[in-house]
């Protein structure tokens, strides 16, 4: 799929991108342009909401975690509202658990951050049961085991003896950890 690239989006090509990374967000409304898509951004859940309150939008990539909340919130006014939108959950902590709320809620997939405009097109636009190819460049083993031990870490408001303690790991080894950039 080239950039630029337009696809069959039918003709209500209206695309609500949700998120509070904003230079992500614009990178994003760029990309999806050229694609065909009509984007329109928030910034937030209530924003999300807004948007979808106005004008529920065929297409949908909503942020998971949001400054002021949860992005399924949007995700589940938008599926009471236009039950045929086609929507697809971002998050940057991948987890099971939290993917099979998405798509409980009526997302119709759910993408592990970094994704790019090209994973998030195919998800979008994939059909039935046809599952979108996997991503050009997924996280490493490495940054995914580093990416659940932030989420922890975070959810035990940065403890670092609680998080060891739940993760059942020595404290210092998770100090050592934390204190290492993040892996590619």
């Amino acid at each position: 799929m080239a950039e630029g690239e337009l696809h069959d989006l039918g003709a209500d090509r209206s695309l609500l991108l949700v998120d509070d990374d904003e230079s992500f967000l614009r990178r994003l409304a760029r990309a999806m342009e050229k694609r065909g898509f009509e984007p329109e951004i928030a910034e937030s859940v209530a924003a999300g909401r807004a948007s979808v309150s106005r004008r529920a939008p065929a297409y949908a990539v909503v942020d998971l975690r949001l400054e002021d909340g949860n992005g399924l919130d949007v995700v589940e006014l938008l599926r009471e509202m236009r039950p045929d939108a086609r929507i697809v959950v971002l998050t940057g902590y991948g987890a099971i658990a939290t993917a099979v709320a998405a798509v409980k809620m009526g997302a119709t997939d759910y993408l592990s951050k970094p994704a790019d405009a090209n994973d998030i097109t195919a998800a979008l636009l994939a059909t039935g049961d046809d599952l979108p190819p996997p991503p050009d460049n997924p996280m490493s083993a490495d940054r995914v085991r580093w990416e659940h031990i932030q989420r922890v870490y975070e959810l035990c408001d940065r403890n670092v003896s609680e998080t060891a303690r739940r993760l059942n790991m020595h404290r210092r080894t998770l100090q050592r950890i934390l204190a290492k950039r993040s892996p590619r």
